[in-house]
C-alpha cells in the first residue's frame, strides 16, 4: 500500500451525531502502602482525584479530536454528575443536546487507581425513562438531518431502546449509521451501515470459532444475516478483520506496542471508522488508520482520546 498521509483538517467538515449512554468517569488515584486493620483489603491513600466524560461522550470526544464536527444526544439525570458531563464535553466544544430526566440518577463509573493499576470499579446506574426516551427519538428525527453519519454508541444502559428505529430513520434519509453493539441480541442494528463488535461480544453472538476459517465463514454469515454493508471485529493483540457485502475480508494486525489501558478504545476505532467510512479512504486504508488510533490510545491510562496531530506522527514514523 502506498504511503497513507491525512492532513490536520482531513475530517473537519464531517458532521456527525453521536447517539447513546453517557456517563462520568471518576478516577481516584493513590498509593497504597498498608492493608487495612478492618478487613483484608488495601487502603488508598488518594492523591488526586479527575472526571471524564465516558460512554458516548468520549466517542463525541474522539470525533472532535480527530478534527471533526460533533453534536451528542443523550439523556442525564437531573444532577451534578449530570452537569459536569455537560461541563467537560462542552468545553471540548460539541454541541450537546442531553435530555434531563430527573427520575434518575446519571451513570458514574469511580475507578480507584494506585501505581496505574486499578483496584477497585464501582457503578452507579439506573435506566432512562421511556418518556425521556420518546423525546429523544423526536430530538433524533430532526438532528440525523444535519449529520453526514450517525454513531449510536450502546453501552447497555438503555439509551438506545430505539435503536431499530433510529437506524431505519437514518438509513431511509441516506445517512450511514455506525453501531458499538451490547448484548447477544444483534437483530435491533439490522440494516446499519457497519457494526463494532470486540471478539467477545462478537463469539457471544456468532460462536467461537474452531479456526480461522470458521471464524470468517461466521464472520461473513453474520453480516449477512443483519443486513450490514461491512462488518468490523476488534480482536485485541490480533489487530481487526474487516468484512464487506461483496464477501470480501481483510485482515490488519495490531500496532500498539505498549497497552497501559484499554478501557475507552472502542470509543476510538468507532469514531476514526465513522469518518473513514464518510471519506476517500478505501477498506485497507480505513483499518490502517483503525489501528494507529487503538495503537494511541490504550497507550494512555484511563478514558482518553487520540488527537489528529498524534495519527499525523504515528503514520509518519511508521512509513
Amino acid at each position: 500500500m502506498a504511503s497513507l498521509k491525512i492532513t490536520p483538517d482531513h475530517f473537519f467538515k464531517v458532521r456527525t451525531l453521536v447517539v447513546g449512554d453517557v456517563m462520568l468517569d471518576r478516577y481516584w488515584f493513590g498509593r497504597v502502602d498498608r492493608i487495612s486493620p478492618e478487613a483484608p483489603v488495601p487502603v488508598l491513600a488518594v492523591q488526586d482525584e479527575q472526571a471524564r466524560a465516558g460512554g458516548a461522550a468520549n466517542v463525541a470526544h474522539n470525533l472532535l479530536a480527530l478534527g471533526a464536527q460533533s453534536h451528542l444526544l443523550s439523556v442525564v439525570g437531573d444532577d451534578e454528575a449530570g452537569r459536569e458531563i455537560k461541563r467537560i464535553i462542552d468545553a471540548y466544544g460539541a454541541r450537546t443536546t442531553l435530555k434531563i430526566d430527573a427520575s434518575i440518577r446519571t451513570i458514574v463509573k469511580l475507578r480507584m487507581v494506585a501505581q496505574n493499576q486499578q483496584l477497585l470499579r464501582a457503578d452507579f446506574e439506573e435506566k432512562p425513562s421511556e418518556e425521556v426516551l420518546a423525546q429523544c427519538l423526536e430530538d433524533y428525527t430532526d438532528a440525523v438531518n444535519d449529520a453526514d453519519v450517525v454513531i449510536l454508541s450502546d453501552y447497555g444502559k438503555g439509551g438506545l431502546t430505539h435503536v431499530a428505529t433510529m437506524i431505519a430513520i437514518a438509513r431511509e434519509r441516506g445517512k450511514a449509521v455506525i453501531v458499538d453493539p451490547k448484548g447477544s441480541d444483534y437483530s435491533r442494528y439490522r440494516g446499519a451501515s457497519l457494526i463494532t463488535p470486540n471478539m467477545k461480544e462478537f463469539e457471544a453472538v456468532a460462536g467461537v470459532a474452531s479456526s480461522e476459517a470458521d471464524f470468517i465463514e461466521r464472520a461473513h454469515t453474520l453480516r449477512n444475516e443483519l443486513d450490514l454493508d461491512r462488518l468490523l471485529v476488534t480482536r485485541s493483540e490480533q489487530g481487526m478483520s474487516l468484512f464487506g457485502r461483496d464477501g470480501s475480508h481483510i485482515h490488519s494486525p495490531a500496532t500498539a506496542l505498549e497497552v497501559y489501558d484499554v478501557s475507552g478504545a472502542g470509543d476510538t476505532v468507532i469514531s476514526l471508522m465513522a469518518l473513514a467510512t464518510v471519506s476517500d479512504f478505501n477498506d485497507e486504508e480505513t483499518l490502517t488508520l483503525a489501528n494507529t488510533v487503538a495503537g494511541i490510545v490504550v497507550g494512555k491510562l484511563g478514558t482518553a482520546v487520540a488527537e489528529i496531530d498524534e495519527v499525523i506522527s504515528k503514520l509518519e514514523t511508521s512509513e
